[in-house]
């Protein structure tokens, strides 16, 4: 069947990127572009298009989820993913706002900035463990 498939290539491509984009591109930005500016307009532009690609996987596995009529079998997985799609919205819709509001004021060495840089950059890394949990607790069809 192809939903396994599916849902791993689902799985892979965005817990792959939320690692990558966090963890390895984003903090190499900073640490090899003179201007962190620049590396922050850079990082927030990768983060976008990982939070869109996030919403867009999550969205899929819960629609596979419910072709294979396993929902009630992997509430706690669906769960997570529901989670985790709670943080996305928060982050790139509440709070990345907020952020570039105060960017382009150049409030940047604000403590307004810094309180909600480091709720985006929290609610990132707990969408990071809870992308690995997802994949220790993640169960295919077959195993439900």
């Amino acid at each position: 069947m192809i939903f396994p498939i599916i849902e791993r290539s689902l799985l892979t491509l965005w817990i792959g990127g939320l690692w990558v984009v966090g963890l390895v591109v984003a903090p190499t930005l900073f640490a090899t572009l003179p201007d962190t500016a620049t590396a922050g307009t850079v990082a927030g532009a990768l983060f976008a298009i990982i939070s869109r690609i996030g919403l867009m996987c999550a969205g899929l596995l819960l629609i596979v989820s419910w072709l294979q009529h396993s929902c009630q079998a992997r509430r706690w997985q669906l769960l997570v993913i529901i989670i985790m799609m709670v943080l996305i919205v928060l982050g790139e819709y509440v709070l990345a706002p907020m952020i570039a509001d105060l960017r382009a004021t150049g409030q940047v060495a604000s403590p307004r900035f810094g309180q909600l840089h480091g709720l985006a950059s929290g609610a990132y890394l707990v969408n990071c463990v809870l992308g690995l949990v997802l994949l220790v607790i993640w169960k295919g069809p077959d195993q439900v």
